[in-house]
């Protein structure tokens, strides 16, 4: 047992190794990553969740890339090395070895491999330190996220995934048997958010899948992701949340450029800086599609009648230039546009809001109708019934505060900062009308 507690001890990570120097002696376990034998001796690169580090045997290696190894050794300096230090092995041993040819090479750089064979073989192509990047980046985004509603006084919310109907009164719903009765995966967690903000928790906020079942394949969409949900009582406007998703948004971004600088290197990316953030335009939709129109023509495009995703591109070039801003916010948004419980702000227009960065929209939100009466006259406008929502009524018949709230797509944002060409990258087992595996 106390042997055992030694060797735990003495194991050490690749990061650790390059920033502590040379050690005595230290155990490395770990994946190889490359292999070059020169005059007798071979170099071995070994890669841990940490990073790489330079091994040097005496002799050939009796394995391949991606064996598992564990070796003993004394770290040393060596300037040719990656970090400037390598570990001169006195004992290895095989931990687990392949089985037969790898299906592309794991080493190389992911852009010479087509993405659909980088999602066929998910186990090896995470394994990537350029694809893992990808997920650093988007856990320090989820990690950040839910600081920056705690520190608001938000409570972290977990929903159920299976409802009765879907809030939004689309047709986009996945059917699940569920006991012989017909049920939905959620689009959104919006009837329960609404429902806690009316219970007294007056803020909260949620990390969960949503599911919505279009039949499209874009670079953009994804059919399950990971929605970063909030909802607040007692506001007044979106210009509140618009406020609030900017404070949001240079949290991350902070952190991301404090913890991040080495992934963000690899994908030769940035984050906006704070006073960017702050300074990015609020639009009104109609002057925004005349905005978007100017700039297509410009460009020799077509005019914008919509903001479609054409339209989000040259708004955020036209927000870039004019305001120093990769953020653009448009809000005022048709009542057409908008589901049947968003507060109109007059007879054509609503309290809401998309937030567009680096041309992709990443956040739909806005405030919410509170009032019970309101609720039942906006139904049949929408062609729904008061039967079919039943559940979601119900939450406004005993008094419920103002409110509103949004929700940022991970996956979208995650894709945004690094520059990703497809959505998918940023999502660890995609799932789209085509893809269930793995």
């Amino acid at each position: 047992m106390n042997d055992q507690k030694d060797k735990e001890k003495m194991r050490i990570l690749a990061k650790d190794i390059l920033v502590k120097g040379p050690q005595e002696e230290v155990e490395v376990k770990g994946w190889v990553h490359r292999i070059r034998e020169l005059g007798g001796i071979t170099f071995v690169i070994l890669r841990d969740r940490s990073g790489i580090i330079q091994l040097v045997l005496e002799g050939p290696p009796d394995f391949t890339v991606e064996t598992v190894i564990r070796a003993v050794g004394e770290a040393a300096k060596n300037e040719k090395a990656p970090g400037g230090l390598e570990v001169k092995v006195r004992e290895w041993e095989c931990i687990s070895k392949p089985i037969g040819d790898l299906p592309y090479q794991v080493n190389g750089d992911p852009s010479k491999t087509g993405l659909e064979a980088l999602l066929d073989h998910r186990a090896l192509s995470l394994r990537n330190p350029k694809i893992r990047a990808i997920f650093k980046v988007q856990a320090v985004i989820i990690e950040a996220f839910a600081d920056f509603f705690r520190s608001q006084d938000f409570t972290e919310i977990k929903t159920s995934k299976l409802v009765g109907s879907g809030t939004e009164g689309g047709t986009e719903l996945f059917e699940v048997d569920y006991f012989n009765r017909k049920v939905y995966l959620a689009q959104s967690p919006q009837l329960y958010k609404q429902t806690l903000v009316a219970s007294g928790l007056e803020r909260v906020f949620e990390i969960a899948p949503a599911y919505r079942a279009e039949k499209h394949d874009t670079p953009r969409h994804l059919n399950e992701y990971v929605s970063m949900d909030i909802e607040i009582g007692f506001i007044e406007s979106e210009k509140d949340l618009i406020d609030l998703e900017k404070g949001m948004l240079t949290h991350i971004f902070e952190e991301i450029a404090r913890k991040n600088k080495a992934e963000l290197e690899m994908y030769q990316a940035s984050v906006p800086d704070p006073e960017a953030v702050y300074k990015s335009p609020t639009i009104p939709y109609e002057e925004a599609v005349k905005i978007a129109s100017a700039e297509a023509a410009k460009s020799g495009g077509g005019r914008i009648f919509d903001i479609n995703p054409e339209a989000e591109r040259y708004l955020c070039v036209w927000s870039l230039r004019e305001h120093g801003s990769d953020v653009t916010f448009v809000n005022e948004f048709p009542r057409r546009h908008r589901p049947f419980y968003t507060y109109p702000l007059d007879a054509a227009r609503t309290m809401s809001f998309d937030a567009l960065f680096r041309g992709l929209e990443i956040t739909t939100g806005g405030r919410r109708q509170h009032d019970y009466q309101a609720l039942l006259e906006a139904l049949p406008k929408f062609g729904l019934k008061p039967e079919h929502l039943e559940g979601y009524l119900s939450v406004f018949k005993y008094g419920c505060p103002p409110h509103g709230g949004f929700a940022v797509g991970c996956e979208r944002l995650t894709q945004k900062i690094l520059g990703l060409s497809n959505v998918k990258e940023a999502s660890l087992f995609p799932r789209d009308r085509k893809r269930v595996e793995p």
